[in-house]
């Protein structure tokens, strides 16, 4: 095996271990943009898509950046198995009467790895990485109605190899103040290569989502559903509604919130054996002091593979 092949098989072998949702579509490139990024969002599932007042909806739904109240940046970390890490940056302030502006920055390491020729030869390590950066825009129709677009450059490196693209996301979200329901629907990660590791191009994971969100009304409870992958080419239409998503924040007081999700697809694709264990199930909680501080934390299964942790801070102000 080359050393292109090699580093480019265990990069593959990690993704599929550690989530399922990374590789879902076998024929896509920079699948790393299908995981979950910010702790409040895996604690619910990631069911994110129809939240409002958080900058990290720009990784979900760039409407939801013109529902944030005040100027906003988050910053998170999180350790996978193996030598896997990955994490995130995001900002987001509204600009006059212009609209609402953000970006984020997400980024995954695969660790290190040793290094052969075709001779077996060893010839030290390299490492794996790779990262997309957003700009987004956002504003509002009404005060009900949000849409919003990101433009997305993308990078992947491995060793003295890399490639690159080009993508949009786009979003609209309708809220409904007085029952507290909100709609959300966008379409992430459609573009096109700029360079190529090969001679072939290959598909970005184009992905559509639409969510809902409901507070109860006699409880301080907002539940998330959300369907993703909708653009998929599965033939059977029923396979597609299997990718649901569900969660729930429970608001313990102004300052402290609790977390639980389910993920379907991730639970079903974890499947390693005759025992799922807690394999797609997440939780997590959140909290606020300082007026203008929060911190959040997620916990993830993986099943018989393991979990994984995730923190993140973040700051608001006027």
């Amino acid at each position: 095996m080359n050393i292109i092949q090699k580093p480019a098989v265990l990069v593959f072998l990690s993704l599929l271990i550690l989530n399922g949702r990374a590789v879902s579509q076998s024929n896509t490139t920079y699948d790393f943009l299908r995981l979950d990024i910010g702790a409040r969002a895996s604690a619910l599932g990631g069911s994110f898509n129809s939240n409002t007042g958080d900058v990290n909806s720009i990784f979900y739904n760039p409407a939801a950046l013109s529902t944030l109240s005040d100027k906003q940046a988050s910053a998170g970390f999180f350790k996978y198995l193996l030598d896997i890490n990955s994490g995130h940056l995001s900002f987001s302030q509204r600009y006059k009467d212009m609209g609402y502006f953000g970006g984020g920055i997400r980024f995954i390491n695969y660790g290190s790895f040793e290094k052969f020729d075709e001779q077996s030869n060893n010839l030290g390590t390299f490492s794996a990485n790779e990262i997309a950066v957003s700009l987004g825009y956002s504003n509002m129709y009404k005060s009900d109605f949000h849409y919003g677009i990101n433009l997305k450059y993308i990078y992947s490196g491995i060793d003295e190899f890399s490639s690159s693209a080009l993508a949009v996301d786009l979003g609209v979200l309708y809220t409904i103040p007085q029952s507290q329901w909100n709609f959300g629907l966008s379409l992430l990660n459609a573009g096109f290569q700029l360079s190529k590791y090969g001679s072939t191009n290959e598909n970005l994971p184009l992905d559509l989502r639409f969510g809902v969100s409901k507070k109860l009304e006699h409880l301080p409870l907002r539940v998330h559903f959300e369907l993703d992958d909708l653009a998929s080419s599965q033939e059977d239409l029923f396979d597609r509604f299997k990718n649901l998503s569900i969660g729930g924040e429970f608001d313990f007081s102004e300052y402290v919130k609790f977390r639980i999700g389910y993920n379907n697809r991730e639970r079903q694709d974890l499947k390693t054996g005759s025992s799922l264990g807690i394999a797609g199930f997440s939780a997590g909680l959140g909290f606020k002091f300082m007026k203008n501080y929060s911190l959040d934390y997620a916990f993830n299964s993986l099943g018989n593979v393991g979990s994984t942790h995730r923190i993140d801070v973040g700051f608001n102000w006027k």
